[in-house]
């Protein structure tokens, strides 16, 4: 029987339920240690969480595994993380702070939780002058600036860039909303609007090393909407407020719903710039078979973060801003494209490359997810049985 060209692209990457199980049974030790960190539930809301969470993430990795599709069983989890983690953020900040609004006082005091964007605005001012210009704690609270950081340099060493594709707790809601139209409305954008993100890098960096103040957090981050917020005390702090919704809507919300593209992060992101470097020091990368290649597009066209083009593929590698998402792996006809091992030949095993990779990229996924998803779980069970999630 004659195989179609969609079932040609995975075909080598499948396999048998009974391997897919055998492969998958490591990730279920890992992620039960993750979520229960060896520690027993302490009541049955705890139990519930913990069974959903634990459930919810083995059966897309044991999927991804049996039918070798990538971006398919990433993007639920990736969505329903960036969810998750709203209302979790929300909710934890309300009951320490008692409102998502970030008052002087709070900042005064360090209460900000750390957010992996700001890495970038931190590192020089710190390496320059010994200053963390943050306004939160180094260790022993909640997302402090020293477990971010560890959690960060783990996931460059490991993913690269990969770290936007599968830890980012922001860039799964402009992934979830560049899902909802079936075609994109707008669908050229130009290459010139690509280096953007490394403009706002330069700029942020230089902005933040000469006020000795984090400028992408204060002005331009799209994220303050949904996570926490300067008090709104002021013109200045007014005209912040308009600012972090327009580009919130803008550039999270519109823009990824007309393109189909992650716009926030292909287009503005400075983390996401800085990021891209990293992928020069990962072991893993995205390579184009250029004899099975035969220019369709479907890559170029459907990549979210802008990383395939006419060059790139005429090079057989992705671009460094990629992500590693997979979706120009499960979207290419003729099999083309997959993930490979640098320094290892090419065509090569690339159903045990995709294995290499999805092991420490799930493992991360997992672990900035795990906690996030079980939380949300119990607040909505607390919001079912006692009318409030906090």
């Amino acid at each position: 029987m004659k195989r179609d060209a969609k079932d040609a692209s995975t075909v080598s990457s499948r396999q048998s339920p009974l391997r897919a199980l055998l492969i998958a049974l490591p990730m279920m030790f890992l992620t039960l240690l993750m979520l229960t960190a060896g520690k027993r539930p302490p009541d049955p809301p705890h139990v519930a969480a913990l069974a959903i969470t634990f459930v919810f993430f083995n059966l897309f990795f044991f999927l991804m595994v049996r039918t070798g599709k990538t971006d398919r069983y990433r993007a639920p989890l990736f969505i329903t993380y960036a969810v998750a983690f709203v209302i979790s953020f929300i909710s934890r900040i309300i009951e320490i702070r008692g409102s998502m609004a970030l008052t002087e006082t709070n900042i005064l005091q360090a209460q900000a939780p750390f957010c992996h964007i700001a890495i970038p605005m931190v590192l020089i001012p710190a390496a320059l002058t010994k200053t963390i210009i943050y306004p939160g704690t180094i260790i022993g609270s909640f997302a402090s600036i020293s477990s971010m950081l560890i959690l960060w340099i783990g996931a460059s060493l490991s993913l690269g860039r990969g770290f936007c594709g599968w830890a980012c707790f922001f860039g799964g809601l402009e992934d979830g909303f560049s899902r909802i139209l079936k075609r994109p409305v707008i669908k050229r954008i130009g290459a010139t609007w690509t280096y953007l993100p490394y403009a706002v890098l330069l700029l942020i960096v230089l902005t933040s090393a000469a006020a000795f103040s984090p400028t992408y957090c204060e002005w331009l981050c799209p994220f303050k909407t949904v996570t926490e917020y300067v008090q709104v005390t002021s013109l200045k702090t007014l005209i912040q407020a308009i600012i972090f919704l327009s580009l919130f809507l803008g550039l999270v919300v519109v823009l990824p719903i007309l393109t189909k593209r992650r716009t926030q992060c292909g287009l503005f992101c400075p983390f996401g710039a800085f990021q891209s470097f990293t992928n020069k020091a990962n072991v893993f990368d995205i390579r184009i078979d250029r004899d099975k290649c035969v220019k369709c597009g479907r890559c170029v066209r459907t990549c979210p973060t802008f990383s395939m083009n006419d060059a790139s593929i005429a090079e057989g590698v992705s671009r460094i801003t990629c992500m590693k998402c997979g979706k120009c792996v499960d979207t290419c006809p003729k099999g083309a494209i997959s993930y490979h091992v640098k320094g290892t030949p090419h065509p090569g095993r690339s159903d045990r490359y995709r294995l290499l990779f999805l092991y420490p990229a799930f493992l991360f996924l997992a672990t900035m997810a795990g906690g996030s998803i079980r939380d949300a779980i119990l607040r909505i069970i607390k919001l079912v049985t006692t009318g409030s999630m906090v």
